[in-house]
């Protein structure tokens, strides 16, 4: 399977890097102690007064929403991934507990004020593209499996031979997609559209999350793609 940059969204964003974590073997149904760890220390952290989530003042979180105007979204109705997730944390004061895959992404797209999602390969189709939407897609989101929207032109998607990924970049997954407790063979994205400022963070992000995965994993390799190097096959 191939992730491939197309080069309408590479000429657009010339300093986006992109770390993918594919983990085979997943055993999502024993305990994950070293995750459990990572997110009760940043709940910890908050609570003291010691750390805080990224906000929209944030440079990272700031490139995202600019980026999204820029393609039509309005980022502070429809957020990025890590700006919705750190607002949730920072009024909660505490992390949502999924499943041990997707709360160690969460754990570590939130420290560290980057995008993160994941794909359960089983269920992805032929090869994985971040483009422009033509306006023709589908796409049913996360948690809604019944539910059907209609893409407008011009948005980033991902997207395989099916159909629709995620929505506005990195907003949302889709249903199809989604990584549960089963999922045993998982794609995780970690991203940034500024590589010359961030890109060490996204690197020591994107090990970290490896780090968590690896003891409950047959295997946990690292790929990253850049417009430079627009595709990796996992």
């Amino acid at each position: 399977m191939t992730f491939r940059i197309s080069p309408a969204v590479a000429d657009a964003f010339p300093d986006t890097l992109i770390a993918v974590v594919t983990a085979s073997g997943l055993r999502g149904h024993e305990p994950w102690p070293a995750t459990t760890a990572a997110v009760e220390d940043l709940e910890r952290q908050l609570a003291d007064g010691t750390w805080a989530p990224a906000d929209e003042t944030d440079p990272r979180i700031e490139a995202w929403h600019t980026a999204y105007r820029s393609f039509g979204t309005n980022p502070r109705r429809i957020r990025p991934s890590v700006d919705a997730l750190g607002r949730r944390m920072a009024k909660r004061g505490s992390l949502p507990r999924i499943n041990p895959a997707v709360d160690s992404y969460n754990a570590v797209s939130v420290r560290h004020g980057l995008p993160a999602g994941a794909f359960d390969l089983d269920h992805v189709t032929g090869d994985i593209d971040i483009r422009y939407a033509d306006g023709s897609e589908t796409f049913t989101p996360l948690g809604e499996p019944d539910s059907v929207e209609h893409l407008k032109p011009g948005e980033i998607i991902y997207t395989d031979t099916t159909g629709v990924l995620t929505r506005h970049w990195n907003h949302r997954d889709a249903h199809r997609t989604r990584v549960t407790e089963d999922s045993t063979h998982v794609a995780f994205l970690l991203e940034t559209l500024h590589a010359t400022r961030d890109g060490h963070l996204l690197k020591t992000a994107a090990h970290e999350l490896q780090d968590l995965l690896t003891p409950h994993a047959e295997q946990a390799t690292l790929h990253y793609l850049a417009p430079g190097q627009p595709a990796a096959t996992v």
